[in-house]
């Protein structure tokens, strides 16, 4: 039996579905006087809602300047995904031949933690961590490194793509397809499937990123 939403999910739920339609473009404030307001509630669910849309990466949230429709830059998801893909493929490449059992459990174990996670803000890191098990015996911590640091930059977008695309299922079944080439130690088999899952979530963000910039 679903347990009923709080108020901060409702608010969240129609402020999300507000943003993915263009009733509200990138760049709009939103101010909680203005939200509470609007829909007959005190300020704390509504800031307990951009709290939510933040950790989805659909919201901004400012010290000073308050709440505003996140921007998403298309051209940026582009080069960055673009990035990950040369990156990870090499790690990938070097990495699959080494892996132990140890590594492809734990990369197993995150992929349930993902299924079972209702925190969409720890999306991001739990793909990050299912991504890097698998190209941690790549034996370049400089690779690694700088693998690191662009899931960091592609963080907010992978969490948009996951929790306000319906990418979730398909995210995970991709995951798991990448797995199992790792497991039977087929490298090249395993780097198509990872660049073909890095370049059709590209592809799905940066189509959203555009037609929000026409909105805006």
């Amino acid at each position: 039996m679903q347990k009923p939403l709080t108020v901060a999910e409702q608010v969240a739920n129609v402020l999300r579905e507000s943003i993915a339609d263009g009733s509200l473009t990138a760049g709009t404030p939103l101010r909680q006087d203005d939200l509470a307001e609007r829909f007959g509630f005190s300020r704390m669910p509504v800031r307990d809602a951009l709290r939510q849309l933040e950790a989805e990466g659909i919201v901004s949230i400012h010290p000073t300047k308050g709440a505003h429709v996140a921007r998403m830059d298309a051209a940026e998801i582009r080069e960055i995904f673009a990035v990950r893909a040369l990156l990870e493929s090499e790690a990938l490449r070097l990495s699959v031949p080494n892996l132990g059992k140890e590594k492809l459990d734990e990369a197993g174990y995150v992929l349930n933690q993902i299924d079972a996670e209702p925190n969409v803000g720890r999306w991001g890191t739990l793909n990050r961590a299912f991504h890097l098990a698998l190209y941690s015996a790549c034996g370049n911590a400089r690779l690694l490194g700088l693998i690191e640091a662009h899931h960091n930059a592609a963080d907010r977008y992978v969490r948009v793509l996951l929790s306000n695309l319906n990418y979730r299922s398909r995210s995970q079944a991709e995951h798991r397809d990448l797995l199992t080439t790792c497991r039977h130690r087929d490298a090249e088999a395993a780097v198509r499937v990872l660049r073909k899952h890095l370049s059709e979530g590209m592809e799905t963000l940066a189509k959203a990123g555009d037609g929000l910039a026409g909105k805006s």
